[in-house]
């Protein structure tokens, strides 16, 4: 199988370009809201407090008047008694970087430790309006509604205080990373063709509005700061940014004022610690690749051996998906474990080597599947954390030389395991409405993932694999959902596979098919197939014989509507006529004597995510 995979990824190319125009789930023309940052924030580091202005060009490229917009105010969650704390406490599995000692870190946070962001003041094209905090949620009354098409300026005076570290976001994290400023600034909440996606900040998960910022950061001068957008000032500034060869001017004052630029993106994070060590590496043909960790003895060796593994990360991923479309990527350690942001990433970074390059993958593959792609994670995190375990599953089999004949293995056997638990639910769940964190993990990372390796084997890998690629071309720098992945596949493979993304992700239909029966039939042999689980799929079949010969048998779902395409070229396929869904058994019949015949096996790639593999072969008795 791995043989396979490398010949299919190894032709992968893509050609980067733009579509102005698609259809979207609504049949109407594609549109999406675009947003113009202009921020400025002085960052005090002795108590962690930050004051900032925001200028905010907002397009409405909807065809509806809008006379309300929100904004996110993320660090509210960090206080006592905040819907993220709350939820902590009622939650049955609560994550335990947030629940220690059984109980909530943020319930009894003082003043000085928790985060909040508050906006004082905000002005619609120089005129005031009628704002009200809820929580984690500004709610905007417009004087002047906007009408489609045009354009709007708001302008705004915050205030934050940074958490200490709980979840993603905050000050002085395990690792001592001074600051890991994740969702710290007014965030404009996205409107779609579903309406506003104002959604609390309760666990987990964003959507943000495509456009560009220009941001402005001023602290302590002897603060090394990484994160989004390229630093327009670096020979003001130093600290590694300088062109190689010259010499920067030491500052006169206690400040450096920190000029970045980010665009066409939807988030903006920077990360900053006075002990931070800056590395570069410039990928050849590719963008430029920073890295900013401690400068701690135990993890040094570690952190320059990542820089080489994430050169071959990066080109790993534009081959197979599609050209990382920036110039920059930036690798930092901060955060709490790991988590993707637009240009970057935060990882933890005192961690075994494996490890270390495991993380760095992952969160480097979502700036495919989510920071270009950038679907709602809200609704549908499947999207972007399965997508990005499958890539990234096949990029660390090749990066660290793993060589598994199945690098999907583990990936299945969580999925097989949320399904025993009888705790799953539909993926279509909100991500904070999940009864456990355990069945959103599940649902999000390992069944995501086999939406896509299980998708090959339906479609074929070649046909998944330019399923992707068309995907990216298709829909970057866009919100794709759930229909624009099964009709990019439609297309690529010439198959209906509505049923795959209906019970895949809308229910919790499980696949079991069994060899029900196998009997002589004269000098031939009748096989009798059960459908047990409710999900539908097309069946292959691969029999071996008493003369180490093989042969597959292939039965079509009759609703996809067609055939793949023999996985196994070098064996002689047998396409058997359609399998109608409502049919629970099916028989067909092999041109050999029973008594030839050493085993029957369903789905010999272990693509199928069958609940009960025990029932997928036939031997004879011994």
């Amino acid at each position: 199988m791995q043989n396979k995979h490398n010949a299919l990824l190894g032709c992968l190319a893509l050609v980067f370009g733009f579509l102005t125009t698609l259809p979207a789930q609504n049949n109407t023309a594609y549109w999406q809201q675009h947003v113009d940052y202009t921020m400025s924030v002085d960052m005090d580091v002795e108590n962690y407090t930050y004051k900032g202005t925001q200028k905010l060009v907002y397009t409405n490229n909807s065809p509806d008047v809008l006379s309300k917009v929100y904004y996110h105010l993320y660090f509210n969650a960090f206080k006592p008694g905040s819907e993220m704390d709350v939820r902590l406490q009622n939650i049955k599995d609560p994550d335990g970087r947030m629940f220690v000692d059984n109980k909530s870190r943020i319930a009894d946070l003082s003043n000085e430790d928790m985060g909040f962001l508050t906006v004082s003041s905000l002005l619609q094209d120089g005129a005031a309006t009628s704002f009200k905090e809820e929580g984690t949620v500004l709610e905007v009354t417009l004087q002047n509604p906007i009408a489609p098409g045009a354009k709007t300026t708001f302008e705004m005076v915050f205030e934050g205080q940074v958490p200490v570290q709980i979840r993603r976001s905050g000050r002085n994290n395990s690792e001592g990373v001074a600051l890991s400023m994740s969702q710290w600034y007014p965030k404009m909440a996205e409107y779609d063709f579903e309406g506003w996606h104002a959604d609390p900040y309760i666990a987990r998960e964003f959507h943000g509005v495509w456009g560009n910022f220009d941001v402005k950061l001023t602290l302590d001068k002897d603060y090394v700061v990484g994160g989004s957008g390229y630093l327009q000032n670096p020979q003001e500034i130093g600290h590694g940014y300088e062109a190689a060869g010259t010499k920067v001017k030491k500052p006169k004052g206690k400040t450096l004022t920190w000029h970045f630029k980010a665009p066409m993106v939807h988030d903006f994070m920077w990360a900053a610690d006075p002990d931070y060590l800056h590395d570069t590496l410039k990928v050849v043909g590719g963008p430029t690749l920073h890295f900013f960790y401690k400068d701690k003895p135990g993890i040094l060796e570690n952190w320059k051996n990542l820089q080489p593994k994430t050169e071959a990360a990066m080109k790993f991923f534009s081959k197979n998906i599609g050209p990382y479309p920036y110039e920059q990527y930036s690798v930092i350690q901060g955060g709490d474990g790991g988590m993707e942001y637009a240009m970057s990433t935060l990882i933890t970074g005192e961690r075994k080597f494996g490890s270390l390059v495991g993380v760095m993958v992952h969160e480097m593959a979502h700036s495919w599947f989510q920071h270009v792609l950038a679907n709602n994670e809200v609704k549908h995190a499947w999207m972007d954390e399965g997508f990005t375990t499958f890539i990234s599953s096949l990029c660390m089999n090749e990066v660290m030389q793993q060589n598994k004949e199945n690098p999907f293995e583990d990936v299945y056997k969580g999925y097989y395991a949320l399904v025993n638990s009888g705790k799953e639910q539909p993926q279509t769940t909100h991500a904070d409405r999940f009864e456990h964190n355990f069945a959103y993990g599940i649902s999000a990372y390992n069944k995501g993932s086999v939406f896509l390796s299980q998708l090959g084997y339906v479609i074929g890998q070649e046909k998944l694999m330019e399923t992707l690629r068309q995907y990216f071309e298709d829909f970057k720098f866009k919100h794709p959902l759930p229909n624009d992945i099964k009709r990019t596949a439609e297309k690529v493979s010439g198959l209906e596979l509505d049923w795959y993304l209906t019970d895949w992700t809308q229910t919790t239909n499980v696949i079991d098919y069994a060899v029900k029966n196998v009997t002589a039939d004269g000098n031939s042999t009748k096989v009798t197939l059960e459908r047990v689980g409710l999900m539908p799929m097309p069946m292959d079949i691969l029999v071996v014989y008493d003369d180490n010969t093989q042969e597959t048998f292939y039965a079509p779902l009759r609703m996809m509507r067609g055939e793949k395409e023999n996985p196994y070229p070098n064996l002689k396929r047998t396409v058997l006529p359609d399998w109608p869904w409502a049919y629970t058994s099916y028989q067909f019949s092999i041109d050999r004597p029973l008594e030839n015949i050493t085993a029957i096996v369903l789905d010999p790639s272990q693509l199928m995510a069958d609940v009960k593999r025990e029932n997928n072969m036939y031997q004879p008795q011994q």
